[in-house]
């Protein structure tokens, strides 16, 4: 993938994507951060993770506990709840949707393009 992604593509798709990464794995944040940018997420920052995790846990949708760290303080790790698994299905069912959608669109075969000059 590329290191850029749009912005408004991404907040639309980034709970499912967390929700997914956090049913896969138990994680803490900066650990969903790293995890993101292996997916190719390069360019997603602490600074938008965080407080998606927040607003997922705030909706019920993630749970957490602390674990102790023997490198610094305890580590927050989130974990999805029943709720998150049911957001995580309707929202993978909805991306598909899209998805399709917008690959019918793209894959439509077009009009020659007009020659530049011309």
């Amino acid at each position: 993938m590329t290191s850029s992604h749009d912005p408004q593509l991404l907040k639309g798709v980034l709970s499912v994507v967390l929700l997914h990464l956090l049913a896969e794995q138990e994680s803490y944040g900066y650990e969903v951060v790293q995890r993101l940018q292996a997916a190719g997420f390069s360019d997603v920052l602490e600074g938008t993770v965080y407080p998606a995790l927040s607003r997922l846990q705030r909706e019920g949708r993630l749970a957490t506990r602390l674990v102790a760290s023997p490198s610094g303080p305890a580590r927050k790790y989130y974990r999805l709840t029943a709720a998150g698994h049911d957001a995580l299905e309707a929202g993978t069912a909805t991306w598909a949707r899209h998805v399709a959608a917008v690959d019918s669109v793209l894959t439509r075969p077009l009009p020659t393009a007009p020659r530049k000059g011309h």
